[in-house]
C-alpha cells in the first residue's frame, strides 16, 4: 500500500460521520462541556418545575432531574466526554445493577454500549505524537475505523510489515490528564441528581476511583498485567490472553496480538451444556483470582470477554483494571464462604463484620433483617446442584431488606475500598450469568478452589511489604 493509498484510507467516510465525535482534550474544553451539561440540566429542572407548579403537581427534585430531556442531555454529554466521566457511568451501571432507578439505568446502559469514535484527523494526530510522522511505514495496512470504542480508548485492527495481525488500542487525547477533574464533576452531577447522599463521606471512594482510572490509563502497566495473566493461565485450557507487542506499545498506545472472537453474550445461543460449562470456567477464574493469584481484573464489563464458538475458548481483554487483592479481603471472603457452606449464620455474620463488609451497628439495629438476608444467601449457596443465575427471584428479597436498612442514616458507611473492587467483579460476573441464563454448581466450584488454596499471608503491621 502506498502512502497515498494510506491517506485515502484515513479520509472520513460518509457512513462513519454520524458516529465520529472529537474527544474534548483540553482542560477548558472538558470543563466547558460539563458546564453546558450542568446548565442544561438546571434549565430543564427549572422549566419542568414551573410546568408542574402551574399544573398543581407535586415537585420532587429527583423527578425534575430525570426528565426525558435531561436524561438525553446527560447521556449525550458524558458519551461525548468519554474518559473518566464515561468510565464512572459504566462502573456505576455494573456495580448497582438492580438497585438503580429505571431512568438512571437507561443513561448508564447507553454509556456502556455507546460506540462513538474519534474522527480520523484526531486519530492521526495521536498516532503521529506517539509513533512519529512516518508511523504508516510500520504497517501494510491500518484500519482507521475502530473495531471497538470504549470509555478510555478505541481499538484498531492493523497488519505489520512482518505480517503480524495486531489490535492497537489508542487512548483518547486528554483523558489521562482530566481524570481527577472528571471524577469530581461526575460526583457533582450525582449529588445534583440526588444519587449521592450528602451524609456519606465519599472522599476515600473518590480517591480510589481516581487511582484506578490513572492505572487504567497507563498502557505500559496494562501491557505488563496482560503478560502476567498469560503466564498464570499458560497451563489452563479454555482461555486466550493476547500477546503484547512491546515495540509498538507506548504510554497512550497498547499493541497486542489480534484475537478473534464474538461477544460473550452470544454464549446464550449455545446449547445449555456448552453455555454452562463456559460460564462455570469464568466463575472458577474469579475464585482463582481471589484465592490463588492474589490479583484480580476488577472490571467485569461484558466487552472484556470474547467467545470462540469453534473451540469454546474465552478470550480475555482489557487488563487495565488489574489490582492486587488485599490479603485481608481474600481471607474475609474465605471465612464467609466457609461459614456459608456450613450453614452457620452466626459465623457468616461475624466474618462479614470482621472483614468490614458490614458495620456492627447494622446488625445491632436491624438483626431480623440482617438474619433474613444471610438466610437467603446461605440457602442459595448451600444447594449442591447447579445454581440458576437466570432465576433472580431472591434479588427482590435482598433489595427489600437492604432498602429498609438503608433508610436508617445511622448505618450509612462505605465498606473498605478494597472490598468494593472485588465485590464489583463478583457482582458483575453474576450479572453476566443472569444475562446468559447460565447454570453452575457454585458450591462445588467454591469448595474445590478453597480446598486447593491456602489463606493469604497478611503482612505484619510493622513490616515493609
Amino acid at each position: 500500500m502506498s502512502d497515498d493509498d494510506f491517506d485515502d484510507e484515513f479520509r472520513d467516510r460518509p457512513e462513519d460521520r454520524g458516529r465520529q465525535r472529537a474527544v474534548p482534550s483540553g482542560r477548558m474544553a472538558r470543563l466547558g462541556t460539563f458546564g453546558r451539561l450542568v446548565g442544561g440540566v438546571a434549565g430543564g429542572m427549572a422549566a419542568e418545575g414551573a410546568r408542574r407548579l402551574t399544573s398543581g403537581e407535586r415537585v420532587n427534585a429527583r423527578d425534575l432531574v430525570l426528565t426525558p430531556g435531561n436524561v438525553q442531555r446527560m447521556t449525550d454529554r458524558l458519551s461525548h466526554l468519554r474518559g473518566a466521566a464515561m468510565k464512572m457511568g459504566q462502573m456505576i451501571s455494573l456495580d448497582a445493577g438492580d438497585f438503580l432507578p429505571d431512568e438512571l439505568s437507561k443513561i448508564l446502559a447507553t454509556l456502556r454500549d455507546q460506540a462513538n469514535f474519534m474522527p480520523t484527523r484526531q486519530l492521526d494526530k495521536v498516532l503521529r505524537a506517539e509513533w512519529g510522522p512516518d508511523w504508516r511505514r510500520q504497517f501494510r495496512w491500518f484500519n482507521p475505523r475502530p473495531v471497538a470504542a470504549a470509555s478510555i480508548g478505541q481499538v484498531h485492527k492493523a497488519l505489520t510489515r512482518d505480517g503480524e495481525l495486531l489490535a492497537i488500542k489508542v487512548q483518547y487525547p486528554g483523558v489521562a490528564k482530566s481524570i481527577d477533574s472528571d471524577v469530581d464533576n461526575v460526583m457533582t452531577l450525582l449529588r445534583l441528581a440526588g444519587f449521592a447522599p450528602p451524609e456519606l463521606e465519599v472522599d476515600k471512594l473518590l480517591a480510589a476511583a481516581k487511582t484506578q482510572l490513572h492505572e487504567e490509563a497507563d498502557y505500559h502497566r496494562e501491557g505488563e498485567q496482560m503478560e502476567l495473566y498469560r503466564e498464570r493461565l499458560a497451563n489452563t485450557d479454555g482461555f486466550v490472553v493476547p500477546r503484547l507487542h512491546e515495540e509498538l506499545t507506548r504510554g497512550s498506545i497498547l499493541a497486542m496480538s489480534f484475537e478473534e472472537g464474538v461477544s460473550i453474550e452470544t454464549l446464550a445461543e449455545e446449547p445449555p451444556e456448552q453455555r454452562d460449562e463456559v460460564f462455570a470456567r469464568l466463575l472458577r477464574l474469579v475464585a482463582r483470582e481471589l484465592f490463588e493469584f492474589g490479583v484480580m481484573q476488577t472490571d467485569p464489563n461484558f466487552a472484556n470477554f470474547l467467545y470462540r464458538r469453534e473451540t469454546g475458548e474465552i478470550v480475555l481483554l482489557d487488563f487495565g483494571a488489574c489490582r492486587p487483592v488485599d490479603p485481608a479481603v481474600a481471607n474475609g471472603y474465605r471465612a464467609m464462604l466457609h461459614a456459608g457452606l456450613e450453614g452457620n449464620r452466626e459465623q457468616v455474620l461475624r466474618a462479614t463484620i470482621d472483614a468490614g463488609f458490614m458495620m456492627p451497628v447494622v446488625a445491632e439495629k436491624h438483626p431480623e433483617r440482617v438474619n433474613r438476608m444471610i438466610d437467603i444467601i446461605i440457602h442459595e449457596m448451600r444447594e449442591d446442584k447447579p445454581f440458576d443465575f437466570g432465576d433472580r427471584a431472591f434479588v427482590p428479597l435482598l433489595r427489600e431488606e437492604g432498602y429498609a436498612i438503608a433508610q436508617d442514616k445511622d448505618t450509612w458507611a462505605f465498606p473498605p475500598v478494597e472490598t468494593l473492587f472485588v465485590q464489583r467483579k463478583v457482582s458483575g460476573t453474576a450479572l453476566l450469568g443472569a444475562r446468559l441464563n447460565a447454570k453452575a454448581n457454585v458450591r462445588r466450584i467454591t469448595e474445590d478452589v478453597l480446598e486447593k488454596t491456602a489463606p493469604s499471608p497478611v503482612p505484619h503491621p510493622g513490616s515493609l511489604t
